[in-house]
């Protein structure tokens, strides 16, 4: 496989938000680098203290270690107040040696049980803030033990994965030690009773943002008692009763958005609600097959209110909702966020809106329905990049894994949608995804290369990413410390170096030796850093200069290591491909003998000739082909046990792809070209000579060519000498160039 794709420096472009550095901090420094040294210990304090504020927390508490001055730096109370934990493994043990900087702390996001279980270590009790994504298996005691410690807590969001062991009592739990929570989401809850809601509309009474997403049943009637809401999505959830919907919901006095996408409303239940409720600005119901159903129902009768759904033209309706007129454009966000309009009710409705729409946009992506074509052409693949340019990371990068999921076909087979790809580039995607990508967030970064990578499949966005300076970028992120971003750095390089012309621009880069040095860095962490760029290296190795630096850069221990260790098929696949392709130019350079004089590589490939999984049979056969084109190969690959691994593998693929039955045909080929190969002829001497030429097929009379002289005339049987005839009538070649030897 040439290519891989995933669901789950570029010029500045005009709106782009994000900042990929902080220029006055550029200016200090470049002002104290005449010689082109910096003094770091005459950096001023604020400049040292911004610096610090673009690391994660791993590097600002090691940068922290290295003096007293930079030390207490590095305590500031600024650098403190918000902790993003979802890019390395956090426990007890880290959060109790986090502990003493985090007494400030405000704002806190996690990723799956193990974090949730530390939280509490970090004594953090002034947490406003705690989001957390991963929670499948996150306990209501767990819970109930977070908030109970965090009274404070305003704002607290568990997903977009299910939360299937967290129940109601976990709710209740919420209520009663919260009193100052105004923002509650959570998805995937099995059953959210109406003793858990009336417990919030009790004791919660701030509460103006409720989310009860993807839930299997939530009970409406009590929703109807939470007077403070103002925002209440529903998304997802099945079993609504859409007739006390309708008739509950829009006496709610404050409710101004409404989410019920992916549900099965129909259109009276939203005929009443934009009809009855008084305060309601916005309803969004994507993704509702009931409603769409109906050509007859149209919402354009509504004044100031906006329905969003998959029939009615969104970026006409927010431009009517965010201007008052019906100006159509593509950047309505961007462009509310740079307007001097002060409707308070707008300003809480589209953070609202942006955060509601990234994730059912993304939900619809991951589990494509037959249909969407024509939306997310015009405007699907629009309002993710609106989105991108959100002021929320957490919007940002859904939109990210929106764009890199929306265009995926069939991700096994690394196919895309191009029209979908090419929408994305026309609008001004790369560049954006290019400047996320360069963020010093690295949630950003993985989900932006993420993207970049997927994308990268099409070849005209490939060309279009390599313009922008989406190479460098990559090869800069594939040397990251967080294997995430790595990972996704080096699909991104794996994509692009299927092109011929991408190549020399990756080596340039420095992608190639970011890549082994992946390779080394995470060599048991995993199969999915390492299967990248094995994958990225086997690309480059098919290109003859390219090869050369793969080798230089240690590319060659580094595939082996990994063909010899790694268990992982696709890990395997990768590496045997990429030393096939480094042994395949012999003629030009000495790869071919580097690999085969590298300690226990040749091994390793006839090891790998056993494997149940036909990719990796069939480059391990192919790497071995390659090799036996060296005299001295030729001789240890049988010392190994090749000789007997390939016939034993060529006699097995008969019903395995043509790739397969090439490579292990033309192995044995190679092997038997020399005429001091005893292994060979011993083999052939102690096996059924018949049995041989019917596994190699097409090779058969080359094979027959250099071993005639082993098989005995007077015991060939007649069906044996029907096939070398029939052999040798397809090759043209007369019976009697066998006995010139």
């Amino acid at each position: 496989m040439n290519r891989r794709v995933r669901r789950k420096v570029a010029r500045k472009s005009k709106g782009n938000v994000v900042q990929s550095s902080f220029p006055e901090v550029l200016d200090e420094i470049l002002h104290l680098e005449p010689q082109g040294v910096v003094d770091w210990n005459c950096l001023p304090d604020d400049t040292v203290i911004q610096l610090f504020s673009c690391l994660s927390y791993r590097d600002r508490a090691s940068l922290s270690s290295t003096c007293k001055t930079w030390r207490s730096l590095g305590s500031s109370p600024c650098l403190w107040t918000s902790l993003d934990l979802r890019s390395h493994k956090f426990d007890a043990c880290m959060a109790s040696s986090l502990a003493p900087r985090c007494v400030h702390l405000q704002k806190l996001r996690f990723r799956g049980a193990e974090s949730a279980d530390a939280i509490i270590h970090l004594r953090a009790k002034n947490l406003r803030e705690l989001s957390g994504d991963y929670c499948r298996k996150l306990t209501d005691a767990t819970l109930s033990v977070i908030v109970a410690r965090h009274d404070s807590l305003e704002s607290l969001q568990l997903g977009p994965d299910s939360c299937e062991r967290i129940s109601s009592d976990a709710i209740r739990a919420i209520a009663h030690c919260c009193p100052n929570l105004n923002k509650l989401r959570l998805s995937g809850i099995r059953d959210v009773n109406a003793d858990a809601i009336n417990a919030l509309a009790k004791h919660c009474p701030k509460l103006f943002d409720i989310g009860f997403i993807d839930c299997l049943n939530v009970d409406e009637a009590a929703l109807g008692n939470v007077l403070s809401v103002r925002f209440l999505s529903v998304a997802g959830t099945s079993s609504m009763k859409w007739s006390v919907v309708s008739h509950l919901w829009h006496k709610l006095p404050n409710l101004i958005g409404l989410d019920v996408s992916r549900t099965d409303i129909g259109p009276s239940a939203v005929f009443r609600m934009l009809s009855l409720s008084q305060n309601l600005r916005v309803l969004i119901a994507l993704n509702c097959s009931i409603l769409e159903e109906d050509t007859s129902f149209s919402a354009n009768k509504y004044k100031n209110k906006l329905l969003v759904s998959l029939r009615t033209d969104i970026f006409k309706g927010l431009a009517s909702l965010f201007f008052g007129n019906t100006k159509k454009g593509k950047n309505m966000f961007l462009d509310w966020r740079t307007s001097k309009n002060n409707d308070k009710d707008l300003n809480e409705i589209i953070p609202w809106l942006e955060w509601m729409l990234s994730h059912t946009l993304l939900s619809s992506a991951e589990s494509p329905q037959q249909g969407l074509d024509n939306f997310w052409v015009e405007q699907g693949g629009a309002l993710l990049l609106s989105l991108m340019q959100s002021s929320q990371e957490d919007v940002q990068e859904r939109a990210a894994t929106g764009l890199a999921t929306f265009v995926v076909i069939d991700d096994e087979n690394a196919s895309i949608d191009c029209g979908r790809a090419e929408a994305v580039m026309r609008d001004g995607g790369i560049r954006l995804l290019l400047g996320l990508a360069k963020s010093w967030r690295e949630g950003l970064q993985s989900e932006a290369a993420k993207a970049i990578a997927n994308l990268s499949v099409n070849a005209n966005v490939a060309k279009a990413v390599a313009e922008e300076g989406g190479i460098e970028i990559l090869a800069g992120l594939a040397r990251s410390m967080n294997k995430l971003v790595a990972e996704e750095a080096a699909g991104g390089l794996w994509n692009l170096s299927v092109g011929e012309e991408h190549k020399g621009a990756i080596a340039e880069a420095g992608g190639i030796q970011a890549l082994v040095d992946l390779i080394f860095k995470w060599s048991s962490s995993g199969d999915g850093v390492l299967e990248r760029a094995a994958g990225a290296l086997a690309n480059l190795a098919a290109d003859d200069k390219c090869s050369t630096e793969v080798a230089l850069a240690g590319g060659v221990h580094a595939l082996v290591m990994l063909a010899r260790n790694c268990k992982f098929e696709g890990v395997q696949e990768q590496a045997a491909r990429a030393l096939a392709n480094l042994a395949a130019h012999g003629d030009s350079n000495s790869n071919n003998a580097a690999v085969g004089q590298e300690a226990g590589a040749l091994e390793a490939l006839v090891q790998l000739t056993h494997s149940p999984h036909d990719g990796v049979r069939q480059e391990a056969a192919g790497a071995l082909w390659n090799l036996s084109f060296d005299d001295r190969n030729r001789e240890a690959i049988a010392a190994s046990g090749g000789v007997q691994a390939l016939v034993a593998l060529a006699q097995a693929c008969a019903n395995a792809s043509p790739g397969l039955q090439e490579r292990a045909a033309g192995a044995l080929w190679g092997l038997s070209v020399s005429e001091t190969n005893r292994y060979l002829e011993e083999f052939i001497k102690c096996h059924d000579p018949l049995d041989i030429l019917r596994a190699v097929g097409d090779f058969a009379v080359w094979i027959l060519f250099e071993c005639w002289h082993l098989i005995e005339i007077d015991t060939i049987s007649c069906e044996m000498e029907m096939l070398i005839q029939l052999l040798l009538r397809e090759e043209r070649i007369e019976l009697t160039n066998l006995f010139r030897k």
